[in-house]
Formats: structure tokens, C-alpha cells, sequence
């Protein structure tokens, strides 16, 4: 069973001890109370184990500038093969949303086809068709005809003198029909706008719209702009230079499987988890990462939850949240305090102690117990004589079912929110366990490092309360079976441990117990990680081996 025990010397696991192991566990020595802080998220750790835990996935953290070397050596390698501007190869990278294979096997298929439709290359003119014979032909003359001598003579720089010259007239820009304007840019569709124009035009695309593909602004023209093209037309604006560089990550990083851009405000970094590449691989695993920005900035790669929701995969958690989140409760509430008329349908609640209903869209009559006509009631309604009837019998059952099925999901629900309530509540407690510890100081002999161990016992208690929270959601869905019940068995123990480690943490302080106390901390929250720990590698492994299965159909898993 997965909530034993065993005693494992090389693995560094909790096991009870007695009298004569409690001497070895002094203060001072390397005992349970000098526990090792992880690295992510400040987890204890029971043992220096450095090996991934089944639950986990790898993944690496990028930023920004990783990203941009990544997506160069993309672009380098087209350059190389196409043997173009490093600028044109970016353009049709794009375009075919960064995917190497497919833009090869187009471009070498059809290249006009692909770099007229980046945008790279102007599309090819329709071919005049060729006069017919009759217009060609010249008709008769029926003047003298014009000698060769005339248009020499019209050609002598006497003629030219005479002619008067012919002054061309500025260019205006046609957006702005600013005449002053005296710099112009064009790209290589030779549209000609003025700088202050493509300027404007470029800031609002990249600061407004968020846009990083910049074509040209004349009507119906699909010629892309160049990456030197944008930065000459913002000249010494950097930081929509710098907005647009961030943008082109983001692209890259939204059509690469493995890769995602960290959903925190104003955080440029990038996860790679390639293990999570796939739709498929969201049924086995759940991919929980964190950017190298900070430690807080948890969130999940395979969903648009920006949490850890272990131990419940992808699509249970989206399901359960869209069904906490929209209304759909509503109607199992309407249909276990209200009924419908048998005639036409209506929702009718009763209002009054009279069970002779009378239905107000269609005024059909009928009995409330036993929804059946109240013609066949005579004058008394207690002498119903109609629940043995199948019409009868299948209204009540439905009603009982509705009630039931309520019931059941404020029992999940209730829970879930409780744990989360408790973990917001237990972050809370920061304020007052550093008073805490700053009692501790005073009253006795210990140092601020050796008082820490309330701090890190609220750490636990809040993944904890988030794994708690978790499980509630998967239990929801789980069918029933002898696996639910081993699983209910493992979320008994974990939320019996949370609490009785959150009473501990809460308990006043006595100068004398203090460090008594501090053992009964530290112990009890090495059990607690352990308690944890056993859950969600439980939950993984039945991922990994198919145990898990459902009441209802889930994405990625067959049904029964």
C-alpha cells in the first residue's frame, strides 16, 4: 500500500522512532530538525535525493536573448539553403509559422508562390494580351504623309529651345499631404510614404495592436517590411524597437510545441518542456514548470492555468473549473426545488402548501406529489393513489436523482474551496509566525536560523492545501472502483496531517515547551511532504499505467 512506510536507511525516509532514537535526535545534531530547504518552491526534503520524482517533468528556463539565438540559428539555416537576406528568410520563417520542413518542401516546390505570399516578392503581372491584326493595321492615309525630315528638324536644339520646360512637382505623401515632408521610404513595391507616416504607422502596430508582421500601408498591398526596413523607420525610438524584438520572441515561442512564453505581467522568460509537446502526453503527465524569473511564477505548460493543479491533468482541471466557474449548477438547483408541467414543460415552483397545481401558460391541473392529472384525484388530494405508476414513479426518480447529483458536487465543491480559502489564510500567517519567531527569540535560547522552522512548516501547509484542493477536482470525476477508494484513502491521511500540522502552528507559545514544540514542528512537517509526496506520485504513476477512470468522457483517455 502506497500509506506504508518502510524503513530505508539509503533513501533517508520518515519512520516512527523510540525512545532511544529520539536521544540521537538532538538539537545540535543532523536530525529531522535541520531539515534541507529545495531549492524550488522551499520545499523540505527528506533526504539529499537529487533525482526527478515521477510527478515532475523536465523542462528548462530560457530568456529572451536565448530565445533570439534560437530563432537566428533558424533563420541562418534558410539563409544557407535559400541563399537569401537573412531578413527575406526571417519573412518566410513566419510565414509558415516557423516550421523548417514544410517551408523547404514549399519553397523548393513553388519559390515565387511562397515569397509572394510572405511577402518578400512582388506578384508576378498579368501578361497583356497581344492587339489583334485588324487594330494593328494602320489605316490608309488620305494626307501627305509626314517626311523623315520633319522629326529631324523637330529634334534640332533649335525645337528644344522653343518648347517650354516642363517642371516636375514635389512628391506629397498621400496619407499625410504634408508638402514639407522631405524623407521618404518605400518598400519594394515602390510605395512611397513619408517617414513621419511609416513611423507612426509601424509604433501603432507594435504598441496598439501587439503586431509584429508590418506590411505596407497602401491599399491592398501585402508587401511585408523587413526587420532593417522597421528599424530605420523608427529611427530613434528604442523602446518600440525593443517592444517589437519582443514581440517577433513571442511569435516564435506561440508557434514552437515545446516551447511557452511565462503567462506573469512583464516576464520576457520562456519555458521549453518537450516532454508536454503533445496533446497526448496530457494524459499521462502533469506538466507543472517555473520561468527562471522567480520562484512564484508557477503555472502549467499543457493548460492556460497559471497554477500548480496537481495531481488532476489538463482536461479534468478545465473541466472542473469551467464547471465551478459558469452557471451550469444553477439548473441541477432549479430542478431540485422546482418541477415541470407534464402538459407543456413549464418550470413551476410551488408557492403555496396546496399540492393542486395549476400550470400558467397552458392551465393544465395536476397533483405536486405525483405529477399526475388532477381530474383523477377527486376532492381530496391526500387520497393520491398514483405513486405506484411508471409516469409517477420515473418524475420522483428523476427529482431524486437531481438532488442527488447536487448534493454530490457541493460535497466536492465545498471542499475544494475550503482548502483553497485555507491556503490564501495560511499565507496570511507570515505576519504572525515571524511574531512568532521573534517570541521564540526572545524566550529562549534559540537563533533566528534555528526559528525558521514555523516558516517552512507554512510553506508546506500551503502546497499541501493546493495538492488538497487538486484532489477534490480529480475525486469529482473519478469513477467508482477499488482505485478511488485507495485514492481517497491517500487524500484521508494528507488532509488528517495538514491539519493537525496547522493546529500546531496556531498553538500559543509556552517558554518552556518551546522546544518540544519545535520537534513536534519539524516532525510532523517531514510527514506531511512525505504524506504529499505519496499522493501525487500515486496519481502519476496510475496516470502512467492507465488505473485511473472516469464517470465522464476526458480528452485523451479512451472510454469505457
Amino acid at each position: 500500500m502506497s500509506s506504508d512506510y518502510e524503513i530505508s536507511d539509503d533513501e533517508n525516509e520518515y519512520y516512527e522512532y523510540d525512545d532511544e532514537d529520539e536521544e540521537m535526535l538532538d538539537v545540535e545534531d543532523g536530525s529531522a530538525s535541520e531539515i534541507e530547504v529545495d531549492g524550488f518552491g522551499g520545499d523540505f526534503r527528506v533526504g539529499a535525493r537529487n533525482d526527478q520524482k515521477v510527478y515532475e517533468v523536465e523542462y528548462t528556463d530560457l530568456t529572451q536573448a536565448e530565445v533570439e539565438r534560437i530563432a537566428k540559428a533558424d533563420v541562418d539555416h534558410i539563409s544557407s539553403i535559400f541563399g537569401v537576406e537573412h531578413s527575406v528568410a526571417a519573412l518566410l520563417l513566419r510565414h509558415m509559422d516557423w516550421n523548417k520542413e514544410k517551408l523547404i518542401e514549399k519553397y523548393m516546390d513553388n519559390a515565387s508562390a511562397v515569397a509572394v505570399a510572405a511577402g518578400v516578392e512582388l506578384p508576378p503581372r498579368e501578361p497583356t494580351p497581344p492587339p489583334s491584326k485588324s487594330s494593328s493595321s494602320r489605316p490608309p492615309a488620305t494626307g501627305p504623309l509626314r517626311t523623315t525630315r520633319r522629326s529631324t528638324l523637330d529634334k534640332s536644339p533649335k525645337a528644344r529651345r522653343a518648347s517650354p520646360p516642363v517642371e516636375s512637382e514635389p512628391f506629397v505623401c498621400p496619407i499625410c499631404f504634408d508638402d514639407t515632408q522631405t524623407e521618404f521610404l518605400a518598400l519594394l513595391c515602390d510605395h512611397k510614404f513619408c517617414a513621419t507616416c511609416w513611423k507612426d504607422y509601424i509604433t501603432s502596430k507594435v504598441r496598439t495592436e501587439a503586431e509584429c508582421m508590418i506590411t505596407c500601408m497602401a491599399e491592398g498591398c501585402n508587401v511585408a517590411a523587413p526587420d532593417p526596413f522597421v528599424d530605420k523607420a523608427l529611427a530613434d525610438d528604442r523602446e518600440t524597437w525593443a517592444r517589437y524584438q519582443e514581440l517577433l520572441v513571442r511569435q516564435f515561442v506561440g508557434c514552437i510545441p515545446h516551447l511557452k512564453f511565462c503567462p506573469y505581467p512583464s516576464c520576457t522568460h520562456t519555458v521549453s518542456c518537450p516532454a508536454a509537446a503533445t496533446k497526448s502526453s496530457l494524459a499521462q503527465i502533469v506538466p507543472i514548470v517555473a520561468c527562471g524569473a522567480s520562484a512564484t511564477h508557477v503555472f502549467c505548460f499543457g493548460c492556460p492555468i497559471d497554477a500548480d493543479h496537481r495531481p488532476v491533468v489538463c482536461a479534468v482541471a478545465r473541466m472542473w473549473l469551467k464547471k465551478c466557474q459558469d452557471d451550469s449548477e444553477t439548473a441541477n438547483w432549479i430542478k431540485s426545488n422546482t418541477k415541470e408541467c407534464s402538459k407543456c414543460q413549464s418550470t413551476i415552483e410551488k408557492n403555496g402548501g396546496c399540492n393542486h397545481m395549476t400550470c400558467k401558460k397552458c392551465k393544465y391541473e395536476f397533483c405536486w406529489v405525483c405529477m399526475g392529472p388532477w381530474s383523477e384525484h377527486g376532492t381530496s388530494w391526500y387520497s393520491c393513489n398514483r405513486y405506484d405508476e411508471k409516469a409517477s414513479v420515473d418524475a420522483r426518480d428523476a427529482q431524486t436523482r437531481s438532488r442527488a447529483s447536487l448534493e454530490r458536487y457541493l460535497h466536492y465543491y465545498n471542499r475544494w474551496a475550503n482548502h483553497e480559502q485555507s491556503a490564501k489564510l495560511s499565507m496570511e500567517l507570515y505576519a504572525k509566525t515571524e511574531k512568532k519567531m521573534e517570541e521564540m527569540q526572545i524566550t529562549s535560547e534559540l537563533t533566528w536560523i534555528q526559528v525558521q522552522f514555523m516558516k517552512k512548516a507554512v510553506d508546506i501547509v500551503h502546497k499541501c492545501r493546493m495538492t488538497l484542493k487538486w484532489t477534490y477536482a480529480m475525486a469529482y470525476y473519478l469513477a467508482l472502483g477499488n482505485q478511488k477508494e485507495l485514492f481517497e484513502d491517500n487524500q484521508r491521511d494528507l488532509e488528517r496531517a495538514v491539519e493537525e500540522l496547522s493546529e500546531l502552528i496556531e498553538a500559543p507559545i509556552d517558554p518552556e515547551t518551546i522546544m518540544t514544540l519545535r520537534q513536534k514542528v519539524t516532525d510532523k512537517t517531514v510527514y506531511v511532504q512525505k504524506r504529499n509526496e505519496i499522493m501525487l506520485e500515486d496519481t502519476a504513476k496510475g496516470y502512467l499505467e492507465g488505473r485511473w477512470s472516469w464517470n465522464i468522457t476526458v480528452e485523451g483517455f479512451d472510454s469505457d
